[in-house]
């Protein structure tokens, strides 16, 4: 299995945001997660991506447990996360902030970068054309040279993107990648998520967006208060009665809905 969580529990004092949740995702699908607002889904991501350790439970990726590492050793092993709010640099290019994501990969230290090393030079132009090359990928290769504070809402979720491709990943969350975007651009994403997997990276995401959802996913994961109450293809999902039931006791329309555990 590509990613395998057992059992997956956090506390925060007498509050449990997730409750013994399980997720298998097979390498090359688009596996969504979705629920009713404070259904604890970006908490299960923090758990799965280093953020926050887990109270209990295992998290395997490609056979190896990562349960409890930090969110760079994670990364080093092949998993990208984005998050709900574009942490970007804002006063910084677009290809200063992609730039940032294949450091990770690089070996130059603070020695290599006083001396500018021949090492320090080499990763700094193997960065420098992978930056480009990932956002040619994501459409932006135009705003390279543009600040971050100049650009759209939907060009900043594309350059958040490619910041985790830099990683070189094969395991990417996007944690609600359509947030704040209208309704042609959510086209434009969803294409750009297509495209990845072409590309041979496995997706896992967050979305509230449910004809997003329900046109890209192979398979969906349902959270409601902190445990999973539903697995399966979209078909099965938009029948499932525990499903319609907490969608329907939420009290909130699908569009209004946020995430906040």
């Amino acid at each position: 299995m590509f990613l395998k969580v057992e059992q997956l529990t956090k506390r925060f004092g007498g509050l449990t945001a997730n409750h013994n949740n399980d997720l298998e995702v097979h390498k090359g699908h688009i596996h969504a997660i979705i629920g009713p607002n404070g259904a604890g889904k970006t908490t299960f991501f923090n758990l799965i991506s280093g953020f926050q350790p887990p109270t209990s439970g295992t998290i395997t990726f490609k056979g190896t447990d990562i349960t409890g590492m930090p969110p760079n050793k994670i990364a080093e092993r092949g998993i990208a996360r984005t998050f709900q709010t574009t942490h970007l640099f804002e006063k910084a290019t677009v290809l200063d902030n992609v730039m940032i994501g294949n450091r990770l990969r690089t070996q130059s230290g603070f020695w290599d970068a006083i001396f500018r090393t021949r090492r320090e030079r080499r990763e700094e132009k193997e960065s420098l054309n992978k930056a480009y090359k990932v956002l040619e990928f994501v459409g932006l290769p135009h705003l390279a040279d543009e600040p971050i504070a100049g650009i759209t809402q939907e060009q900043k979720k594309r350059v958040a993107f490619a910041l985790a491709l830099a990683t070189e990943p094969e395991l990417v969350l996007l944690d609600e990648p359509a947030a704040g975007v209208n309704s042609g651009e959510t086209d434009g994403l969803a294409a750009l998520i297509k495209k990845m997997t072409k590309r041979g990276l496995t997706v896992c995401l967050i979305e509230h967006k449910m004809a997003m959802i329900m046109s890209l996913a192979d398979r969906i994961t349902v959270l409601n208060q902190g445990e999973r109450i539903a697995e399966g293809t979209p078909k099965e999902i938009q029948n499932h009665p525990a499903v319609i039931e907490a969608y329907l006791g939420g009290g909130q329309p699908e569009s209004s809905r946020t995430e906040t555990v």
